[in-house]
């Protein structure tokens, strides 16, 4: 068992993923059962100079929160969470959850009406990050109900958490610069690609980047990471698609998803398992039924559906896009109150960059 975790993970984020300095206003987010991680972030802050603020919640507070928040409540934002996200120079949160299936049963509507009202503080931190004035990072610190959702034993899943962070390694840092070189040579040879046709497994669909960057996903905003991605040009995606890998979104478990976009709308959305509440979260806000990103999966040392994006997204030999916002230092001009990234295995795929196939069963082919 890996006892250093705590100690290990906030040394990372503070000096490699944020890169936090003297005097600089950092916030730290996570609920009661991430408190050992929040301790040593909290620590390692003030060791730098850093000005910490923990903004602690209740464990199962979202479920509290949505089992009782009346309309007006849903549509409240607090003066403070606006000038949180005005005045912090970083913004460290925790995914970690005593129970990761606290809203599998709360009405969807209220779930995308809140996504709505917190749209403003998207948008804020989107700005803010564009400008270079905000850095973030979102990281794991592991429960049991995790652990239950990637069916590994407690140790077994902190032992996984340990490992994709890469802090097994005796450089950790120059493990995620490796990483960073990798990515950025496939960047290089796709960048000036316009246009991706995807083949595959109920799956055809064709989508433009032009004019869009794609992001080396090094360690920086995700613990762990490992993907590339951008944001494709809005009112382009043509054709269907279908993701089999479980994805859960707000404690709701959606699988065998499939999408038909008609210039950039999804026009059909089916599921074999939650479909209801995948067409409730589409109808969010206009920006809901858009394709805000695209991705490609590197990580080969994450093989498992975890059932938490933080992890799957990062999988090797898989793709996904997400629905909803998208990312501005991409290009990406698609504004929403969600962002939900649903999973593909590639590996018996093909995807062509301007009629040229560069990707082929889960890896690039250069």
């Amino acid at each position: 068992m890996c006892y250093d975790l705590e100690k290990k993970l906030a040394d990372l984020i503070c000096n490699y993923s944020i890169k936090l300095k003297e005097d600089e206003v950092i916030v730290l987010r996570g609920s009661a059962c991430s408190i050992p991680l929040i301790k040593e972030l909290y620590l390692k802050s003030l060791e730098i100079g850093a000005y910490p603020d923990i903004d602690m919640s209740l464990d199962e507070q979202s479920y509290l929160y949505f089992k009782n928040a009346c309309d007006k409540q849903l549509d409240f934002i607090h003066e403070t969470a606006k000038v949180s996200m005005k005045q912090a120079n970083a913004i460290v949160s925790i995914d970690s959850q005593v129970n990761s299936k606290q809203l599998s049963g709360v009405d969807p509507y209220k779930l995308a009406r809140r996504s709505k009202s917190t749209k403003i503080l998207k948008d804020i931190m989107l700005d803010r990050e564009i400008k270079g004035e905000l850095r973030w990072n979102l990281s794991p610190y592991p429960t049991f109900s995790m652990a239950q959702d990637a069916e590994l034993s407690y140790d077994e899943f902190r032992e996984f958490v340990y490992k994709a962070c890469k802090l097994d390694c005796d450089d950790p840092v120059s493990e995620w610069k490796s990483v960073d070189k990798y990515q950025e040579n496939i960047i290089n040879n796709i960048q000036d690609k316009k246009n991706i046709h995807i083949i595959g497994d109920k799956t055809d669909l064709v989508i433009s980047v032009e004019g869009r960057k794609w992001i080396n996903c090094n360690g920086t905003n995700n613990l762990p990471d490992g993907e590339i991605f951008t944001s494709p040009v809005e009112d382009s995606a043509n054709g269907f698609i279908h993701f089999d890998y479980i994805s859960s979104y707000m404690g709701n478990e959606v699988c065998g998803v499939t999408l038909t976009f008609e210039n950039g709308v999804i026009i059909n959305a089916e599921a074999v398992k939650g479909e209801k509440f995948l067409r409730e979260i589409i109808k969010t806000d206009k920006g809901a039924s858009i394709v805000g990103e695209l991705a490609f999966g590197l990580n080969d040392s994450i093989k498992r559906n975890t059932k938490n994006i933080l992890f799957d997204e990062k999988i090797g030999e898989t793709m996904h896009l997400a629905l909803g916002s998208s990312y501005p230092e991409a290009g990406g001009k698609n504004r929403s109150g969600i962002h939900w990234d649903l999973i593909k295995s590639m590996k018996s795929s093909e995807v062509f960059f301007d009629d040229e196939l560069l990707y082929k069963n889960g890896k690039f082919v250069f």
